[in-house]
């Protein structure tokens, strides 16, 4: 392993090293190596750092293996992504049945389910997804990819104060890893924070700049809450760029050039979303979104409205 430590103002190496090891445990190399890395940094450790590092998990390879697959692969935010997910995830908690970020991950392959409508039984994958998160929190509470699963059927759940709590425990076991900051940004967001919400995407933008396409999402709604349609419908001209035949953000976007009077491009817009996905359903989103206020859901209607677009 060869480690770097690269300033990222200027670009210039600050420090390098490398390391050679017999890989037959690969999570006490893991161990290892960031004790040694800490060490030649000459960091000091607060006592909460020293807790994370202290906090180890000892799985099977394979089922190490098979969690990265199938969390990978529920990012995909597609209904045979959330499939493969819970194939590859079942398979790992056959091999570790205490592995507790594995159903984390199982869990939110239910949620995503249900907010897109991808079950016979919405409210059953829903309730699937928050007996799932709770036991993964019990397997381990000091796992940060528990609290974030649970944060995420909490909200869906309209529990938006818990929810917060959930996402802020989360990011305090892991500060730095970006999917606390996105948990508590949709919570906020749908909590009636906007504003909030926007300042909590940009530290995730820093913390992973080759962030999900879902994240241009997240901002643009928040913005069209602030009535700032200029810059909702910029942030989702982004994420089209990226994934253009998503349906949530067309639906959006014609959405933003109705309240901007751009009427022409809000049909042309609703146009597409219709010829790439004809089953589409508004009412169904209508009906999930965990709007804390609902004259924040009330603007998207708006919007259509206002660009002739019957919905």
């Amino acid at each position: 392993v060869t480690a770097q430590l690269i300033d990222s103002t200027s670009g210039g190496h600050v420090w390098a090293d490398r390391y050679d090891r017999d890989l037959d445990d690969i999570f006490a190399v893991q161990d290892e190596l960031t004790r040694e890395i800490v060490a030649a940094l000459k960091l000091k450790l607060t006592a909460a750092d020293e807790d994370r590092l202290a906090h180890k998990i000892t799985v099977d390879i394979a089922a190490y293996d098979l969690f990265l697959r199938g969390r990978e692969q529920v990012w995909l935010h597609t209904k045979e992504g959330n499939i493969n997910t819970r194939e590859l995830l079942g398979r790992a908690v056959a091999i570790e049945p205490e592995y507790a970020a594995a159903y984390a991950y199982i869990a939110f392959s239910h949620i995503i389910d249900y907010a897109n409508g991808w079950s016979d039984d919405l409210e059953q994958s829903l309730q699937i997804a928050l007996e799932i998160a709770q036991q993964a929190v019990e397997m381990d509470d000091a796992e940060a990819q528990t609290h974030f699963a649970l944060a995420a059927a909490l909200l869906w759940s309209r529990q938006h104060d818990r929810a917060l709590i959930e996402a802020e425990r989360c990011r305090a076991l892991e500060p730095n890893w970006a999917e606390g900051y996105i948990v508590t940004a949709h919570t906020q967001l749908y909590g009636g924070d906007p504003a909030g919400a926007i300042e909590t995407i940009g530290v995730y933008m820093r913390l992973d700049p080759l962030f999900k396409d879902i994240v241009l999402q997240f901002l643009a709604e928040a913005h069209v809450a602030l009535r700032q349609f200029e810059e909702a419908a910029a942030a989702l001209q982004r994420r089209l760029q990226l994934s253009s035949n998503s349906p949530t953000a067309l639906a959006l976007l014609a959405s933003c050039y109705g309240h901007l009077g751009r009427i022409d491009e809000a049909q042309a817009t609703w146009a597409r979303l219709q010829q790439i996905d004809p089953d589409f359903s508004l009412g169904h989103r209508r009906r999930v979104l965990p709007f804390r206020n609902p004259a924040d859901k009330e603007l998207r209607d708006e919007g259509l409205r206002k660009a002739g677009i019957k919905s």
